[in-house]
């Protein structure tokens, strides 16, 4: 049986507060609770890249299982505020419209190590995000979730960056290399699978998709929440992964630069998205 760091039972449920729910909080809530349930496909990639390596592919399950965990706990609390909200049928909407390709054999970032990168890079990212947004919210519940979840995706950079240093005495690639790995899987964040999230969580059943219009609808919001100590936190390990110095001039003009981008980015990105909370 796979082995949970916590479980949904040791969410405090009771203390749910609606009067402190932000209501456009809630629109990137059910979108972040599709993307972190659906780890299992990814988890099927990592399993076929790393196909003769059955320790990397047990982590990479039990990875998978806490991910999806998120989902389930971010969903359950979208429900709370929105009983109408159908998770399960927001997941099938969103998988009948956003597939990643599990049948690679090799990794999409040129060899294992550059895919360890890319993986070490998900995981801070995801931490600095959700750490954001349990200091943006004043409902207790999306608090000790979002707590909980940011507190897993450190331990999750850990297991990569740890993999990675093993595969990096197989593979020879440079810091620069592994730098611009890491700055390209960053750029992916505006890719579809955050703005069709969003849409499938949120997007009337008679709406078509339009990028555009999702991404910025997402982004919009997302780069609001985000506090510049999250940010920091996420450049000095991002070039930890490159093995550069996190704590170098470099590491503080790339976080002074990304928290510029995002808010400078949230300012002219609509705070409505026209779709009712």
């Amino acid at each position: 049986m796979t082995r949970k760091h916590w479980t949904l039972d040791d969410i405090p449920w009771d203390r749910f507060d609606r009067s402190k729910v932000d209501a456009q909080l809630v629109k990137i809530v059910k979108a972040a609770s599709l993307v972190e349930y659906n780890a299992d496909d990814y988890a099927d990639y990592l399993c076929n890249v790393f196909l003769d390596d059955l320790d990397f592919q047990g982590e990479a399950r039990r990875w998978a299982a806490e991910e999806v965990q998120h989902g389930e706990a971010l969903g359950r609390w979208a429900q709370l505020v929105d009983p109408t909200w159908d998770f399960e049928a927001a997941v099938r909407r969103f998988r009948d419209g956003y597939r990643i390709s599990v049948d690679a054999t090799e990794s999409v970032r040129g060899s294992r190590a550059g895919e360890l990168v890319a993986r070490c890079i998900v995981e801070v990212g995801t931490s600095s995000y959700y750490g954001s947004l349990g200091e943006a919210s004043e409902e207790p519940v999306l608090r000790a979730v979002c707590q909980r979840i940011a507190a897993d995706e450190l331990r999750h950079y850990k297991l990569f960056y740890d993999y990675l240093k093993r595969y990096l005495d197989k593979e020879n690639i440079g810091r620069l290399r592994r730098l611009l790995i890491a700055l390209g899987r960053m750029r992916e964040t505006e890719d579809d699978e955050l703005s069709y999230a969003y849409y499938a969580a949120n997007a009337p059943a008679s709406e078509g998709y339009d990028r555009k219009r999702w991404s910025d609808a997402y982004m919009g919001r997302a780069y609001r929440i985000y506090r510049r100590k999250y940010v920091d936190r996420a450049t000095a390990m991002t070039l930890k992964a490159a093995g550069l110095d996190p704590q170098s001039r470099l590491a503080d003009w790339m976080s002074r630069g990304a928290y510029w981008m995002m808010k400078s980015r949230a300012q002219r990105l609509p705070e409505d998205d026209g779709v009712a909370a």
